[in-house]
């Protein structure tokens, strides 16, 4: 083992749901069923610039400014580490390992990421949004792979289980372990169910490249 790849929200950051109901209800003012919109456009959002996506609804330029602002606002403020994230990240560092990130997203996330806490503490962070792949999509974790310098065998991913991401790790070759957010007994996804091995918090994952 020679890296440790994280997702990103509900593993090195904790999903902010209550805060993006507020998001939507500003959002609301300029798309009309924002609830039916935002659930049927995902992938969209996950795999281009979010300032193309609004236009892509006919919003104009005011509007498309404001959506941007509230976003980037909610994002800047809401994408904090995890009790453990940044402990677990150096620790690893320490250890020689390399850290990678792997996130579905949008570009509100990087158009902050240098800015956050998380981005000194890893290696590599692959963004759908930039690199218009999604998990879980084998490329995109081979792309992780090749700019860490390592392969998929040599790596241990580390997921909430969005997006089938676990199975899709491990697809490619990679040792997959879920991790719960805190106060769950048992991953959000379905298809993260009983998956083995199944953690509760991210200083776990250091017993398991020991």
């Amino acid at each position: 083992m020679r890296a440790v790849i994280f997702d990103l929200w509900d593993t090195l950051a904790l999903w902010p749901s209550e805060a993006f109901e507020q998001v939507k209800r500003s959002l609301g003012r300029h798309i009309d069923d924002v609830d039916h919109v935002w659930t049927t456009t995902y992938r969209d959002r996950q795999i281009g610039s979010m300032e193309s996506y609004f236009r892509g609804l006919g919003l104009d330029d005011a509007a498309v400014a404001e959506c941007m602002r509230i976003r980037s606002t909610f994002t800047r403020e809401t994408l904090v580490p995890r009790d453990g994230a940044i402990e677990t990240l150096d620790e690893l560092q320490r250890r020689g390992f390399k850290r990678g990130v792997i996130s579905v997203c949008s570009s509100d996330v990087e158009e902050v990421w240098d800015e956050t806490e998380l981005a000194p503490h890893v290696d590599d962070v692959v963004l759908s949004c930039t690199v218009g792949l999604s998990k879980p999509d084998p490329r995109i974790y081979q792309l992780a792979c090749e700019r860490l310098e390592v392969t998929p065998d040599e790596c241990l991913f580390v997921g909430d289980g969005a997006n089938d991401e676990l199975a899709g790790a491990q697809r490619v070759g990679m040792r997959a372990v879920c991790v719960l957010p805190p106060g769950r007994i048992e991953p959000i996804w379905q298809e993260a169910r009983g998956w083995e091995p199944t953690i509760s918090s991210l200083p776990e994952v250091l017993a398991l490249v020991a």
